[in-house]
């Protein structure tokens, strides 16, 4: 996914706008993960009444306050601003680990002709590799809300590295909407994995991991 940008800088949306300019920064920042291309404008009215929401999304999927670790989940601002102030008034309230362009990169334009956005606000959702899943998910993720994240996440077979160990399952209140899907998730597949292993010691192994989890 990092190659996307490769060549280029991206900011972070902090207060030192720091700048990702390394093939190694911007795979640390966009491989292995579901990557989220806003594409959206300050003077957009629709935009504006979107932002919120999308921050929201965001937050919810990658704030320690609502879930244990983050999920393999970035976003790169597209800016479609007619000036750069307008850019930095858009993205000031926006999360600090959102990404976003230099206002004078034409790879903003380049991408909106690549993903033929034809209306604002629009949130293409990629795959690690770059593959779309979806064009425009943002009517999705008004409807939804985080709880579509699990969707993409297993459409990309992204490796999940935002569930808990198996024993500490039990010990915790759920502390995000998709935590109940993870468990569910693991559920199956350790159904799964101990059907195919019937008879002899794997079966019993496998039953005494279910047991351990659940």
């Amino acid at each position: 996914m990092a190659s996307l940008f490769f060549g280029r800088v991206l900011i972070q949306n902090n207060s030192d706008q720091d700048e990702l300019d390394t093939e190694a920064e911007l795979s640390r920042k966009l491989d292995n993960r579901v990557v989220l291309l806003f594409f959206g404008s300050g003077s957009c009215p629709q935009c504006q009444d979107f932002a919120p929401i999308l921050r929201d999304f965001f937050i919810q999927l990658t704030d320690e306050f609502y879930v244990l670790r983050a999920a393999q989940l970035a976003l790169v601002y597209v800016s479609q601003d007619t000036t750069e102030e307008e850019q930095d008034l858009f993205l000031r309230d926006m999360p600090k680990k959102w990404l976003f362009l230099p206002f004078k990169d034409d790879l903003r334009r380049d991408l909106r002709r690549q993903f033929s956005v034809e209306r604002l606000p629009a949130v293409v959702v990629l795959k690690p590799n770059g593959d779309v899943l979806t064009r425009n998910a943002a009517d999705e993720i008004r409807r939804l809300g985080p709880s579509c994240f699990t969707n993409w996440q297993e459409a990309a077979e992204v490796l999940d590295r935002s569930f808990l160990q198996p024993e500490d399952l039990d010990d915790l209140a759920p502390r995000s909407l998709t935590e109940p899907l993870r468990r569910r998730k693991y559920r199956v597949d350790l159904e799964a994995r101990g059907a195919q292993l019937q008879g002899g010691k794997g079966h019993s192994a496998a039953e005494g991991m279910a047991g351990g989890l659940f």
